[in-house]
């Protein structure tokens, strides 16, 4: 399998809306393995396609101890949402080093695909409620410090880019 190169905030890709996968097979899978790989490595525990410039509706999660619990959303969609909301601290693989709190619903119910295309529902809390909310949150090209206050996403914007300035300069 292959790492990914994953897109760093404020890279404009990140705002793309993903669209359907019209059909799980082979190239599919081979995505979602690839994300896999990519997530595992960084380390992570959730990546959206969008994050690594694949504008197609695919999540890859994995929320467990061990990291050796992987679960597939493919074409993944909220369909229920508690009232009840709950504030967790946040961060992502393309906003590294940066961490906030982020007020989302404290559970929800999604319906997906899975790897061999058959149709899924899935109720979660937790952290896996706070981490398919954030990936499928990618999926409609929006990123977490979007929630934040614009103050906090001017500093953001601005100190990856110059990460990304310095980083340019070590090559």
């Amino acid at each position: 399998m292959a790492l990914l190169t994953v897109l760093c905030y404020p890279d404009q890709r990140l705002h793309k809306v993903a669209k359907p996968v019209a059909q799980v097979d082979a190239r599919i899978q081979k995505i979602v393995a690839d994300m896999a790989d990519t997530m595992y490595d960084a380390p992570g525990v959730g990546l959206a396609a969008t994050q690594v410039d694949i504008h197609e509706r695919i999540v890859v999660i994995d929320v467990s101890d061990d990291q050796n619990e992987l679960m597939v959303f493919i074409n993944p969609e909220i369909v229920w949402a508690s009232p009840e909301k709950k504030s967790w601290r946040e961060g992502c693989l393309s906003v590294p080093e940066f961490y906030d709190e982020v007020e989302r619903p404290a559970e929800i119910r999604v319906k997906a695909l899975n790897l061999k295309g058959e149709e899924f529902e899935l109720e979660a809390d937790g952290l896996l409620a706070v981490c398919l909310q954030h990936e499928l949150d990618h999926l409609q090209g929006k990123v977490f410090v979007e929630y934040l206050s614009m103050l906090k996403q001017v500093r953001i914007s601005q100190k990856m880019k110059k990460r990304l300035k310095e980083l340019a300069g070590e090559r």
